[in-house]
């Protein structure tokens, strides 16, 4: 970890493409490091998750380079890691456990749906949680759950035409994406236990991540015309 983020830093200070090609061994090794790490957070996973697949952990990493066409930000990398481990890969849905490992106490732990481009998946969750809000309740207010989380996600102003806007979860019905995000400090990340920490945070997702998979069951990610 040490390893990781004292080249994020370092990429961070020098976000252009002669540093980034210059000192390509080091990226290299942060790589590896990354990956090791992936690999063994993995096998904690599937101790109580058994959705979620052993791959090659190079399928569930995400590049650095930016797409900077349409943002005033021309650096051309983002300095973190990031992996999402799911059932597919790193395909956002079915959904999963994602990291992202940033210098400067921007690390986090992150479950859910963050993507909030696909209607189909957004009209699904939305039919079951109406369908299911005493389980959708029961999830959100556990003391594993409130002791760690809030329920995230971009969101409309009011309930969406064709459900009850006195609905008990009334609230999450106006979500487009539901996700969470559990803050991680550069020291937690160095700390010796990061990957039984990170896996008892990703534990209390799972019921979460659980019910969105159940609703998300039979969706099919658009292809790419």
């Amino acid at each position: 970890m040490n390893k990781i983020l004292t080249y994020l830093t370092e990429l961070e200070q020098n976000n252009n493409r002669d540093w980034f090609h210059a000192h390509k061994p080091e990226y290299q090794g942060a790589c590896r490091a990354f990956e090791e790490l992936l690999q063994v957070l993995m096998l904690e996973l599937k101790k109580f998750d058994d959705c979620i697949p052993v791959v090659e952990p190079k399928e569930l990493t995400f590049k650095l380079m930016r797409d900077t066409r349409f943002s005033h930000d021309k650096s051309p990398y983002n300095p973190a890691f990031r992996a999402h481990i799911a059932p597919r890969g790193k395909l956002p849905v079915p959904v999963g456990y994602y990291l992202m490992i940033k210098p400067g106490g921007r690390s986090f732990l992150g479950g859910g749906l963050f993507a909030d481009m696909f209607k189909d998946a957004t009209a699904m969750v939305r039919e079951y949680i109406a369908a299911h809000g005493d389980e959708w309740q029961e999830i959100i207010t556990a003391p594993a759950f409130t002791d760690r989380f809030t329920v995230g996600g971009t969101a409309l102003k009011n309930v969406p035409r064709g459900y009850d806007a006195a609905h008990p979860q009334a609230a999450y019905l106006k979500n487009k994406s539901w996700y969470l995000e559990f803050p991680v400090s550069d020291e937690q990340c160095l700390a010796a236990d990061f990957i039984p920490f990170a896996a008892s945070v990703f534990e209390a997702m799972q019921p979460f991540n659980a019910f969105l998979n159940r609703a998300l069951e039979g969706f099919e990610m658009p292809t790419r015309s």
